[in-house]
């Protein structure tokens, strides 16, 4: 199954996913299990008001995680704060949304882990990926900074999941890399009949992710769907808001940004209803939120 055949809305994205599955060209593909901690940690968060005594049990589960939590704390953006010493002291420090998000990407990161030299930091920019688009979320009535930031951490995912998979992977992204006559998911379908987005939508719907997260990931790099009928609005506004938080991050790290902005950023920007001001002013809150970080 590849990215050439756009499925429209969620349902579909789901059918196509689990029917490739059973028949095609996703059945040698091998998804990392999902760690039950994550499994508990998503399905707490889901509810209207997350249980925060079962939270703090799914942090306190796990040492090193915990350990994170309390470095986060503690870090430079509360020096003046006296040091917290325990789990629970810095979910409360650092607030259910900012916790939640670093055991997600504490628990991802060690489920999926990256060896390739070719996917180098790739758990980093995700999860810099993943904060940009929570921060934009926040300034976007109806798109919960908790789904944005999922669909960041999460959007590339396919690339590890198949490098550990598919035999000639790491061949496939250095060619893809170097090709200027065709996209990079082309190369990947050309070469294994699949690619990424859809790879990676394969691992959140086998991890239980929100369904409009499954749909962005399967759709992020077939922007030409961006704002066409039978796509709910809240995978649109997820696949604009990507593209914006991926150029922002491009900034951040003082590269050009992918080539997808120059031709799709008219409709994204068109569609989360913003003008280039509101962009620089959400560069300069991240910049500010770097600096404290």
């Amino acid at each position: 199954m590849s990215s050439a055949f756009i499925p429209s809305g969620m349902a579909a994205i789901e059918s196509e996913i689990d029917h490739a599955r059973r028949r095609g060209p996703l059945q040698q593909i091998v998804v990392p299990p999902c760690p039950e901690l994550l499994t508990r940690l998503e399905r707490v968060m889901a509810t209207v008001e997350p249980d925060l005594n079962e939270v703090a049990r799914i942090a306190q589960a796990d040492v090193a995680m915990a350990a994170t939590l309390i470095r986060q704390a503690n870090g430079a953006l509360f020096a003046a704060d006296p040091p917290v010493s325990s789990a629970g002291q810095a979910m409360n420090r650092l607030g259910l949304q900012r916790s939640a998000a670093l055991m997600r990407a504490f628990l991802a990161r060690h489920a999926i882990p990256v060896r390739s030299p070719l996917l180098e930091g790739f758990w980093e920019h995700s999860t810099q990926r993943a904060e940009t688009l929570a921060c934009i979320a926040r300034h976007l009535p109806g798109l919960s900074p908790d789904l944005a930031y999922g669909f960041g951490l999460f959007c590339h995912v396919g690339q590890p999941v198949l490098m550990q998979s598919v035999r000639g992977y790491a061949g496939t992204m250095m060619e893809a890399r170097a090709r200027r006559d065709r996209s990079f998911v082309e190369t990947e379908n050309a070469n294994h009949r699949t690619d990424h987005a859809v790879v990676g939508a394969l691992t959140a719907r086998c991890w239980h992710l929100a369904a409009p997260v499954v749909a962005a990931i399967r759709l992020h790099h077939s922007l030409e769907s961006l704002g066409q009928p039978g796509i709910e609005p809240e995978v649109h506004t997820l696949l604009a808001a990507g593209l914006v938080a991926d150029m922002l991050v491009a900034r951040q790290n003082s590269l050009p940004p992918e080539p997808e902005w120059a031709r799709f950023h008219p409709a994204a920007l068109d569609w989360l209803g913003i003008a280039a001001a509101d962009i620089d002013a959400w560069r300069d809150e991240l910049a500010e939120r770097a600096v404290l970080a």
